[in-house]
């Protein structure tokens, strides 16, 4: 039971295969799940994600039908994900001052009201544009006390021993929603239109306070939380700075998630403009992709560490694959690639997360996950619009190759910081009668010379 400062945090080792890794406890696929609160929580949220993923495939297509820009649906995303960056540490602040189940019981009776508003705009014929702007900002609004609240508060249920495997489960539980949302959304905007998606969104969220409701307030793992005070903006972002293990896995989620993450973009203008299919088709593609997160949050349920040359390893793949997709000469090709896209996207994600946490003193786990949170999704203002730009005026191939190339960069450059804090230098040659590519000590390579 964590009950002070640096209870569960990892202390900072200098190897970037071993960053923020403890050793290996072994741990079936659902461990966590034996846990009666983060069952209840986890019961809870696979219904509310798949009403947001019902209502992000709903308003992506509305904004679509109403302007037939791509760069419409950039702006929606944008203002969803800029309150992120312009307040997300404050959210965090937040998140380590207050206690977390009732702050989290208030932030999902809040967006449930924004999908239920959103909804009586749509189905009595009212809604436009400026209308699905404001209820994307105020969701975000919401989001950035929701966000590291909800992150940070899965240690508090599961405690040190389950994170990493709830952290997994919690990405496989979002991913699962991914995979039913955005089909039952492509049908009912087909048959029925976007309104009834908005609707079933909101009420979804009476789900997760439910489970929030039900929960042993002893069974919690209690976590001290952080005094009100001066300066904890600050002390937080003085934390972060100071740790290689914390500081690069976040600099590189910054930058997949604020241009490689643009699939609303990217896949509304392929299907418009590229292979002219339908919102059934963008539901398609959509839950192909969730199939290929899904399994790669099921894998990382079963490993014991989070290492950073996988967080790099699958961060420069997932950018390789972006651009191999952009081209891809017919639909099938390019449906068939959102698998493994989602697969290597999401254990980028689940594999920053977690190292992320585990390396973290609880008291400040609020403040640097919304930090974390801050760059994933708070840089979407700044991406989705160039992003959306770049794709109207040079086609959905350009722009979604261009964006994996960011990624691939990103992840190369920080792959080679790390090396260079663990002391390694690249190294090319044969080893066991094959040609690779390695990381090695410095001390290895004078040895050998």
């Amino acid at each position: 039971m964590s009950t002070g400062s640096g209870a569960d945090s990892a202390p900072a080792p200098t190897d970037p295969d071993t960053l923020t890794a403890r050793p290996a406890r072994k741990q079936s696929m659902f461990s966590s799940l034996k846990i009666r609160n983060y069952r209840l929580f986890a019961t809870g949220q696979v219904v509310s994600n798949t009403g947001t993923w019902m209502q992000r495939i709903a308003q992506d297509w509305l904004v679509l039908s109403l302007t037939g820009s791509a760069s419409a649906v950039g702006i929606t995303i944008a203002l969803q994900f800029l309150p992120m960056l312009l307040f997300g540490l404050y959210g965090g602040v937040l998140a380590d001052r207050l206690p977390k189940r009732q702050l989290l019981l208030a932030t999902q009776a809040a967006m449930g009201l924004t999908g239920l508003a959103l909804a009586v705009l749509t189905l009595s014929g009212h809604v436009q544009v400026w209308h699905v702007y404001l209820t994307a900002f105020l969701l975000g609004l919401v989001t950035v006390v929701d966000n590291p609240a909800r992150q940070s508060f899965v240690a508090e249920m599961v405690g040190p021993d389950q994170l990493r495997n709830a952290v997994s489960l919690n990405s496989a539980n979002f991913q699962s929603a991914r995979l039913v949302g955005p089909a039952v959304a492509g049908v009912l905007i087909t048959a029925v239109g976007s309104g009834y998606a908005f609707l079933l969104n909101g009420l979804s969220f009476l789900a997760p306070i439910a489970g929030l409701l039900m929960m042993r307030a002893g069974e919690l793992h209690k976590v001290e939380r952080a005094p009100r005070g001066k300066g904890q903006l600050r002390e937080g972002l003085r934390y972060v700075a100071g740790r290689p293990e914390l500081i690069w896995p976040i600099v590189l989620v910054g930058f997949i998630g604020t241009f490689g993450f643009n699939f609303p973009i990217w896949l509304s203008a392929f299907v418009d403009d590229v292979f002219h299919g339908d919102a059934g088709t963008y539901g398609l593609l959509n839950t192909l992709m969730a199939a290929g997160s899904l399994a790669g949050a099921l894998l990382a349920a079963r490993r014991g560490t989070s290492r950073l040359r996988l967080l790099v390893g699958a961060a420069v793949l997932f950018g390789v694959l972006e651009i191999v997709t952009a081209f891809a000469p017919a639909f099938w090709i390019f449906a068939v690639m959102m698998v493994p896209i989602g697969m290597f996207g999401l254990t980028v994600n689940v594999t920053a997360n977690s190292s992320v946490q585990m390396a973290t003193d609880p008291l400040m786990r609020g403040r640097v996950m919304s930090l974390f949170m801050m760059v994933f999704t708070g840089g979407t203002p700044l991406g989705a619009p160039l992003v959306g730009w770049i794709t109207d005026t040079y086609g959905a191939r350009v722009g979604f190759a261009a964006g994996g190339a960011v990624a691939a960069a990103a992840a190369a450059g920080v792959g080679l910081m790390l090396a260079r804090v663990g002391g390694l230098r690249l190294s090319v040659g044969w080893y066991g009668g094959h040609p690779r590519v390695r990381f090695v000590e410095r001390e290895r390579l004078v040895t050998a010379a």
